[in-house]
C-alpha cells in the first residue's frame, strides 16, 4: 500500500486593503484647500508614505477631485457638493491602517451618514510569506 501525502494548501494573504467610503449629507465639498489638507492628514494617520498629492477643483460651487499617491497605493476623494456627497477610496498595503482615516473624513466633511465597504484585494495572488501565487488552468 502506498500512502500519498497531500501538499498543504498555502495560506493566502491579501495584496492590500481597499475601503470604499461614501460620505452622505456631507459639507465643505467644494473646498480644494480643505480636500488637500484632509488627504495629507489621512496619509499621516494611516502611517502611509506620501509620494504626490494632486487636487482639481471644477470651479465655482463645483466638486473637487483629489488623490494622494502613496508608496502603499492611494487615497482619493471625489465630491459632488450639489448632492452633499463624496466618494472616498483608501487602498493601502503593508503596515498601514486605512480604517483610522475615517474619523479624519468625518471631522472635516461632517457627513450625516457614512457607509464603508471593506475589501481585501488580491487575496488569491499572494501566499502568506509574500510570494506571488501563480495559478494556471
Amino acid at each position: 500500500m502506498t500512502e500519498m501525502a497531500t501538499a498543504p494548501t498555502p495560506q493566502l494573504r491579501a495584496a492590500g486593503t481597499h475601503l470604499l467610503v461614501d460620505l452622505i449629507g456631507a459639507s465643505r465639498l467644494d473646498d480644494p484647500a480643505l480636500t488637500e489638507r484632509v488627504l495629507r492628514e489621512c496619509v499621516r494617520v494611516t502611517n502611509a508614505t506620501l509620494l504626490y498629492v494632486y487636487v482639481h477643483h471644477f470651479g465655482g460651487a463645483g466638486g473637487v477631485t483629489g488623490i494622494a499617491v502613496l508608496a502603499e497605493s492611494h487615497i482619493s476623494i471625489h465630491s459632488w457638493p450639489e448632492h452633499d456627497f463624496a466618494a472616498v477610496d483608501i487602498f493601502t498595503c503593508g503596515s498601514t491602517d486605512p480604517e483610522i482615516a475615517i474619523p479624519v473624513l468625518e471631522a472635516n466633511f461632517r457627513p450625516k451618514r457614512v457607509t464603508v465597504q471593506w475589501l481585501k484585494r488580491g487575496r488569491s495572488a499572494f501566499t502568506a510569506d509574500g510570494r506571488y501565487s501563480k495559478e494556471t488552468s
